[in-house]
């Protein structure tokens, strides 16, 4: 599980995109502030398998786009597979909502009663001179196709999302959101 904890080193901690929104500002380009906070959150999940290895992931980010904030969290699973490090997303749990679903929110939930989003397609990450790549591609709908690429280095998240609705992108930046950490 050595490749997972330093995936995982990599992922967790708060990060912002701050000097790629600046620069992107004084080029007068329209682009995100963007946040993202991501906690690991084993200890709020009670029965665990006995031999679980993975590690679960609260992921909270905040997009704002001139006076509108909005958030978009996700619950992750990451497992160590031969191939590489595989990230599965879950439903938010009962009870919670994209706005209050926080780590800082999060009361106890039962592993039993954790769905994996049937929606998403489990997007894989394969370590190469210290930066890990991967992504996947998801038909949320049969008219609607998610693309996800990311590249993790201690130096920076990259992050390119897109939505396609028959093929006509609807959401998405021509450049990754560029997130560093947060000291």
């Amino acid at each position: 599980m050595t490749k997972l904890n330093e995936f995982m080193n990599i992922l967790v901690g708060s990060f912002n995109n701050s000097e790629q929104f600046e620069a992107m500002k004084n080029n007068n380009k329209e682009f995100p502030y963007a946040e993202h906070v991501n906690t690991i959150c084993n200890d709020k999940i009670v029965n665990l398998p006995a031999d679980f290895n993975g590690i679960f992931m609260v992921e909270e980010s905040y997009y704002t786009s001139g006076e509108n904030t909005h958030a978009t969290p996700h619950l992750f699973l990451f497992t160590e597979e031969d191939e590489g490090i595989k990230l599965t997303s879950y439903e938010i749990p009962n009870g919670y909502d994209k706005n209050s679903f926080t780590y800082k929110n999060l009361s106890t939930i039962d592993f039993n009663d954790l769905k994996v989003s049937e929606k998403f397609t489990p997007a894989l990450y394969v370590e190469k001179n210290g930066v890990w790549e991967g992504g996947s591609t998801s038909m949320f709908s049969p008219v609607l196709k998610f693309t996800l690429f990311e590249r993790f280095s201690k130096e920076c998240l990259e992050v390119s999302e897109s939505m396609e609705v028959k093929g006509k992108k609807t959401f998405g930046f021509d450049e990754p959101i560029i997130y560093k950490r947060v000291l």
